[in-house]
């Protein structure tokens, strides 16, 4: 007798489970304790996964949608005088046909196109590159009323409270935008720049001040500073983004406590707050998968539970960065964990999102 009643007791935790991991993100949202317009959860595409298994995948769980790179200057304007709006123009079309809602990211950053990273640019020159680049983007996504939000600017603070800089040489990954210049103020004309041209040609789009890193304090205090500065100017600021790129020993407890300041911050000064870019980083050859996505669902079990212990104050949105595993490219990433495998097949830290947000209160 017992031994039966335990036996239907884990069966019907099993389909409590099972049910909840077919119950999509975007029904979650609407069907429990959240707002539509106030709690968004979606996940980033590339080009090439349109009209693939990940788009139906896509379209199944989620309804906020982010193009991976489609609209970076690399794509758009990859070298002097060529302009390729093709795969913009894809996703835009994507995303009417299915009632989806789109941050582009697209933003004046480290991803710039190579030509524009050359070291003979002169100041000039590099400013008249950001006003043609961004110009033309901010005009193209106003007028497309799928388009809820758009990077503005990224990456620019370094781990160590810095300003994140062009170096010598045409090396992949700089900010060729610094050398522009430092107002007399203290901050990068650039990010100035990039705020005054997205208010201008972008009045119905939100704008993000994106940023990457962990919860280091100082970097995030010079965003913050920055952010209130251009707030102080007159200039349009509707929220603050992070790049969530977590390792195994993220997200201690005094980083969860900065975090939540950190939110806190953005929704007392009236912003947003995102995390745009969300994935696990495991740097070293994994042995023991069952441990790692362990790993994977505690960090991201602490991370959404915080997130929707703030849905009253104020908007969030939640961006997982790539549907599906892959290797990284960096010896700094050099496998990367998402919320499915390289098949597409649920990993475990999926049945712990979902967990969190059924029971969130």
């Amino acid at each position: 007798m017992k031994k039966s009643f335990f036996l239907i007791l884990g069966i019907v935790q099993y389909l409590l489970i099972y049910s909840q991991n077919q119950i999509s993100f975007k029904n979650i949202i609407k069907d429990y304790n959240y707002s539509i317009d106030s709690f968004f959860i979606g996940a980033s595409l590339n080009h090439f996964q349109l009209n693939s298994q990940a788009e139906n995948l896509f379209l199944n769980e989620f309804n906020y949608l982010t193009p991976a790179n489609a609209f970076k200057q690399t794509i758009i304007h990859p070298r002097p005088k060529i302009w390729k709006w093709e795969k913009c123009n894809d996703f835009i079309n994507f995303a009417n046909e299915n009632n989806l809602v789109l941050r582009v990211h697209g933003p004046i950053s480290p991803q710039s196109s190579k030509w524009v990273k050359d070291d003979e640019r002169t100041k000039e020159e590099l400013t008249l590159i950001l006003d043609e680049y961004f110009i033309e983007l901010c005009k193209k996504v106003n007028k497309e009323s799928v388009v809820r939000w758009m990077d503005v600017v990224n990456e620019t603070v370094l781990r160590n409270g810095s300003w994140f800089a062009e170096k010598p040489g045409n090396t992949k990954w700089e900010n060729p935008w610094t050398q522009i210049g430092i107002n007399e103020d203290g901050y990068p004309k650039y990010i100035v720049r990039a705020f005054e041209i997205a208010n201008k040609h972008a009045p119905n789009v939100k704008l993000v001040f994106n940023h990457n890193g962990g919860m280091e304090k100082v970097m995030w205090e010079k965003v913050i500073e920055t952010i209130a500065y251009l707030k102080s100017k007159g200039l349009r600021v509707d929220a603050i983004g992070w790049q969530a790129h977590l390792r195994i020993n993220s997200l201690s407890k005094e980083e969860l406590d900065y975090l939540d300041y950190l939110i806190d911050w953005a929704h007392t000064n009236n912003l947003e707050f995102h995390i745009t870019e969300l994935n696990l980083w495991v740097q070293d050859e994994i042995t023991d998968l069952d441990s790692i996505q362990n790993v994977q669902s505690n960090i991201y079990q602490k991370l959404v539970n915080k997130l929707i212990s703030k849905k009253n104050n104020g908007v969030i949105a939640l961006n997982f960065w790539g549907l599906k595993d892959r290797n990284g490219r960096q010896k700094h990433n050099k496998n990367i964990l998402s919320i499915y495998d390289r098949n597409l097949n649920p990993n475990p830290c999926l049945e712990t999102i979902k967990s969190c947000l059924n029971n969130g209160e």
